[in-house]
């Protein structure tokens, strides 16, 4: 499905070569049309590593590598990326939209782009100087374990939001102003905490939430 997407990011080393052939040029792109899948900001590490074999002549060596390292990277990225950083930034956004700040997008932006970013150039870079070797660098990263971590933090940062909207008085059908809306919040804040303990996304608890407060300020 990414096949296409990662013979383009391929190609300049055909272009590189001082006489590139056309027969050359056709089996460095018909070795890298095959099907390949993972998430997309983990595409980078991969392209970086297959690139410096290509350099190197070791063209056996290339769809062995995108086979093995595609599917864990997946595994690896999706509930990094779009499970855990993401939700969190947007909730982090949410709690600054909440109390009024215009500029609450961008905080999204702050926290989410300067990660992902890093990890594809960072990737691409360490993959063509260190070839195989560049397995080390995602390795070191820990995404599962700051996935955890993450996902917690957007628990916490829920309860906050839920909080900070019953303070302003937005939702006084579910929560009136002082004592009776900080335990409201503190509530919401112990129902998500059990609902992840469960194995409920966080994201579902985010998209649920609004969903609550929409129906209730439609009445």
């Amino acid at each position: 499905m990414q096949g296409l997407g990662f013979a383009y990011a391929i190609a300049p080393l055909a272009a590189a070569e001082a006489e590139p052939g056309q027969r050359e040029t056709s089996a460095l792109l018909a070795r890298h049309l095959q099907r390949f899948n993972t998430h997309p900001y983990m595409a980078a590490p991969i392209i970086g590593t297959v690139s410096r074999l290509e350099a190197e002549g070791r063209f056996s060596e290339t769809a062995d590598l995108k086979n093995a390292l595609m599917g864990p990277y997946a595994a690896i990225g999706d509930p990094f990326f779009w499970g855990s950083l993401r939700p969190f930034s947007g909730i982090a956004a949410v709690c600054l939209a909440v109390k009024g700040f215009i500029l609450a997008p961008l905080l999204f932006l702050i926290l989410y782009n300067p990660v992902h970013l890093w990890v594809r150039v960072r990737g691409f870079i360490t993959g063509w100087q260190q070839g195989k070797s560049a397995v080390e660098f995602i390795r070191s990263l820990e995404l599962p374990s700051m996935s955890r971590r993450l996902r917690w933090c957007s628990t916490i940062l829920l309860g906050g939001a839920a909080y900070l909207a019953s303070a302003a008085g937005a939702t006084q059908e579910l929560f009136q102003p002082g004592l009776p809306g900080q335990i409201g919040g503190l509530l919401v804040v112990l129902a998500s905490f059990l609902a992840v303990r469960k194995g409920l996304s966080p994201l579902a608890i985010l998209y649920g939430s609004v969903t609550l407060f929409a129906v209730v300020m439609m009445r």
